[in-house]
Parts: structure tokens; sequence; C-alpha cells
């Protein structure tokens, strides 16, 4: 039988397997397709693919691969035990699956409904009905309370508190003889040897380690939780900093909704706790949007604002890539995040406004770039968030973060700036926000001349930041917008909702 052009053999003396399909789950417990392949009775494989289709996508880095490589590596040391094995196959998806079943007669697969990109929805179609046509059962079970397929906002809060609320599922494992499965794609050896070295900057992979930044968090660092969170410098200790976890599955929301709510009952601090907790549920918010439309990816979601036009400037977005702008926070905060792949939220919106705002470039110039480089990455979050903070969506309020007010209300001192920019070492306090205010003589006397390694402004502040709010805010009066807006509010917000930054 052919199916989707891959011949699948139908030879009656195949064993009959399930499979469990690992994605952005990469944890042994709170895991409901383990859970179901254990209570099976048929034996069970587990797979995680490396797409080739997607794992070169712009979205997608190095980093991201290597985190959730190193995470499969220390569930396998759990697992191994049990006879059971995460294995790795470098291939499509219906590649692998057919190859799979032409050795194996697979009965169910098992896995997490995914709230991807376009490119993982056109792909978990075609799944869809490869599966059907070899006769397999696909269990898809529902992640961390988004629910696929509603049309409104209705009863969302109240289903996503009763989601959190619920058991933990209780992963157990039984001993079994590992099945004989030789695979025909592994990873490549230059792809491996990529993986294996985990830069020593980045937060370390695997769901022990988030347990213990969890743990950390409630114990202690997150006290200043509140009062940090907007802070550069600080918020990397008091904030959470369990994202990259949640983000690739390490940990679920319900398990640390759960640890969370029951700390705060005998917190010294409930206060920042119960602040973290909002913020769990505004997560899934914003991924249920992009449950609802993927377009978010690539499209402005109010489709009013593709008339807005943004002249490209590549030598101003370049700049802002390179953490060579001018400004010290924003190339602070650039640097940051290449090489240790997080800054927080606060930094991450004025990142955003700073490329749509004061260089005045569409969104989309900028959204893949910040995907690779956050170690966190999550789709979801990523693009509802990315269009929200550029003013694009007509239905949030256009916040313009003018950099070097947030340099001097958040990073004072210029702590944070001199960590990440070296060459403004010997910058004293009074000019780490704006260096180049300094007259010839100071520039001289600090070691920044004309020819300094670090760049005078690429633009004029206060200039570009009005242009930009008289060309968005303006644009709202636009009767596409206007119309847009209406059905945006129908579909993606809930009653009495409030702007989620205020």
């Amino acid at each position: 039988m052919e199916v989707n052009g891959i011949q699948i053999d139908h030879q009656t003396d195949r064993r009959e397997i399930n499979l469990v399909w690992l994605k952005r789950d990469i944890r042994t417990q709170d895991h409901l397709p383990l859970q179901f392949a254990e209570r099976n009775s048929l034996p069970y494989l587990i797979v995680f693919l490396l797409e080739p289709s997607i794992i070169s996508y712009p979205d997608t880095s190095l980093r991201h691969l290597q985190f959730q490589y190193h995470s499969i590596l220390q569930i396998n040391k759990k697992i191994g035990k049990y006879g059971l094995e995460i294995v790795i196959m470098h291939a499509e998806a219906i590649e692998a699956f057919s190859f799979i079943h032409s050795q194996y007669q697979i009965r169910n697969v098992f896995s997490y409904q995914e709230s991807g990109i376009g490119l993982t929805y056109q792909r978990d179609k075609k799944l869809s009905a490869f599966f059907r046509k070899a006769g397999i059962q696909w269990h898809q079970s529902q992640r961390d309370g988004i629910v696929r397929g509603i049309r409104d906002r209705a009863g969302w809060d109240e289903a996503w508190y009763r989601t959190m609320e619920a058991p933990l599922v209780v992963n157990t494992f039984s001993k079994r003889e590992p099945l004989p499965f030789s695979n025909p794609f592994p990873v490549p050896d230059e792809l491996r040897l990529q993986l294996v070295q985990y830069p020593s900057g980045f937060q370390p992979a695997g769901e022990d380690f988030a347990f213990r930044y969890l743990g950390s968090f409630v114990q202690e660092r997150g006290k200043n939780y509140t009062r940090h969170i907007s802070k550069p410098l600080e918020s990397r200790t008091s904030c959470g900093r369990i994202s990259p976890y949640l983000s690739w599955g390490n940990i679920s929301v319900k398990q640390a909704y759960q640890f969370v709510k029951n700390a705060s009952k005998t917190s010294s601090f409930p206060g920042s706790l119960q602040n973290f907790l909002t913020r769990l549920k505004w997560r899934c918010h914003f991924i249920q949007k992009f449950e609802v439309d993927c377009t978010y990816e690539n499209q402005c979601i109010n489709a009013g604002y593709e008339l807005l036009e943004h002249p490209s400037k590549p030598e101003l977005i370049e700049a802002w890539k390179q953490g060579s702008t001018g400004f010290p926070l924003v190339d602070a905060c650039m640097r940051c995040l290449e090489a240790t792949g997080w800054i927080n939220f606060r930094m991450r919106a004025m990142l955003v406004s700073f490329l749509c705002h004061h260089l005045y470039q569409d969104w989309r110039e900028g959204s893949y770039h910040l995907a690779r480089l956050f170690l966190d990455y999550e789709p979801g979050i990523h693009f509802p968030q990315f269009q929200m903070q550029a003013g694009v969506t007509g239905i949030n309020t256009v916040r313009i973060y003018n950099p070097v007010k947030q340099s001097q209300d958040h990073d004072p001192k210029g702590i944070f700036i001199k960590t990440w920019l070296p060459e403004l070492q010997d910058i004293p306090e009074q000019f780490i926000h704006e260096p180049y205010a300094m007259t010839a003589m100071e520039r001289q006397l600090y070691g920044l001349s004309e020819n300094s390694a670090y760049p005078p402004p690429i633009v004029d502040v206060e200039a570009a930041g009005r242009y930009a709010r008289d060309k968005i805010w303006g644009h709202r009066k636009n009767a596409w917008v206007i119309k847009e807006n209406k059905r945006i509010l129908a579909i993606h917000t809930r009653r009495g909702e409030m702007d989620p930054q205020s």
C-alpha cells in the first residue's frame, strides 16, 4: 500500500507496538502520553524527531536543539534501567513513522497537541491522513490548558483553572525488554558534535534543573520578584527563570502552578508568588491566541496594519541585531541574549519597540532573529507578543519604550550595561546612558574617541519616537483596522480583559 508516495508494508507477521512521540514535552512526569503507553498492554517505542524541514526553518537555532538534546540525555539516564530509551531520528515525520511501521505494526501514537507554527500545522495534517490510511490511532493530549478548536474565550479562564487544579499525572515505568530497533536515521555526526557542546552560558537543560530553579525561586530568589521584574540585572536572579523548561516541556505549566501555589501557603513573600502564578496564566493566554490562529507568525493579526508601510533600512536592522545601535541598554540586551539566551520581559519589549518604533522597521524584520536567540522560544508567546509590542494588533495600548529612559530607570548605575559593553567600562555613571552626550573633551578623557569601538546613536531617539507614535496611533483610525478590531476582540479576548501589560 502506498500512502503519500511512501510504500507501507502490510505483512501480517510484524509485532504490534505503540509509539510515544515527544515534541515540546521532554520530561518523565505529569506526562499523559507516557502514562497511556505504560497502561497499554503493547510494548512501546519513544521517539523524538529532528525534522530537517523544521530545524532548518528560520525560527530555529542550534541553542534550541542543544537544549532539547541534553534534556533527552538526562531522561535516557533515568529510563534506561527500565529498558526504555528515547530514540532520536533525523528525518521528516512521515518518513520516520512509515519506516517504523514497516518494521512493526503501530497500533497507537501517543503525543501532546502542539500549538506550533504553520509548518508544523501542515505537517500534522499530512500525518493525520497518513495515520488514518495506515490504520494507526493518533491520540493527542491537551497541553497546559490550551484548548483546540474553540471559537471564542467564553469559559476559558474557568477551564484553565480546573486544569491547573486537577491532580498531576504520576508516571511510573515497568521493567521491560528493549524493543529491537535499528535507527536508519541517526543524527549526522557533524550535527551531533554540535549538540554535545552545550554552552556554559546557557541555563542547564532537563527536568531536574527545572525543579532546582523552581525550588530556589520559592525558597529565596522570588522575594524580590515583583520589585525587580523589570530590572535587566536583578531580574536574572529574582525571576523564576523556568521559561526554557516550560518552553521545551521539561516541566508542565500545571507542575509549576501547583508547586508555586503550595509554596505560597507558607511563604514569607506570598504576593510575589501570586504574581508569578498570574503570569503563568498570562503565558497560556497568549499560546491560546496562537493555537486559534498561527498566522500570527507572518501576518499582522489586524490585517488593517498591512497597509502601514515601513521602508526597509537593512543597515539599521543589522546594527540592531549586532548590538551596535549606540544606545547602551539596547546593545547590552542584545549582546546578553547572544551569550545567554535570556533577558527579562521588559527588555524584550524594549528591543521590539526600538526596532519597530525608533528604527521604524516592519516587525517581521526581527521576529525570527529574536526567536533564534531566545533559549525559551515558544511560538505561541513569541509572535503574538511581538505584534503586541510592535503596536499592530489594534486592540492593545501602543507602548513606545524610550531606551534612554528605560536605561535610567532600570539600570541607573549602568552595571548591566558595563557587564555586556566592556568598551564603556570606564564611562562614569552620569554619562553611561548617553555616552555621546559628552563633550569632545570628555569623550577623549574617558577613551571614547570619534574612532571608538562603540558607535554613536544611529537615530535621534526623540524625533524617531514622535514619528512612530504619529504614524501608528494615527493608523488606528483606519476603517479596516477598526473593522478588524471587532473580529479580534470576539475571538481572542476574554470578557472584561484588561490590557495584559497593565
